[in-house]
């Protein structure tokens, strides 16, 4: 099974900024919508954001405004930009394909995710 591998988290004050990365390989970046997803403890995992490989972007209502999904097709990787993080953005979050049957049907696993805590 595939994993993804996700790195960027960390520490962060409220209000402050972090850049997530996920590499993928490049025979599923190239075709598949990609997913930022995060889990916080005692929650079921959630949704934040995908993107098209058409670049066509969508997003939690909790983190609109505020985070921002890209891809660079050179480098096959996808990044999760987050500002103005609050307390409840803490979680560990993962990266994977955006559809959950491709998911599936390719094998895609769920890496260890990358931890991020906001915290005074």
């Amino acid at each position: 099974q595939v994993q993804l591998v996700e790195s960027g988290g960390g520490l962060v004050q409220p209000g402050g900024s972090l850049r997530l990365s996920c590499a993928v390989p490049g025979s599923i970046f190239r075709i598949e919508a990609m997913g930022w997803y995060r889990q916080a403890p005692g929650k079921q995992r959630e949704l934040v954001a995908t993107i098209t490989t058409r670049d066509i972007t969508n997003y939690a209502d909790s983190v609109k405004g505020r985070f921002t999904i890209s891809r660079d097709n050179a480098k096959n990787t996808v990044y999760l930009q987050m500002n103005s993080l609050n307390a409840e953005d803490s979680a560990v979050y993962y990266c994977n394909l955006a559809s959950a049957p491709r998911r599936t049907r390719i094998g895609i696993g769920w890496g260890e995710g990358t931890q991020v805590t906001v915290s005074p």
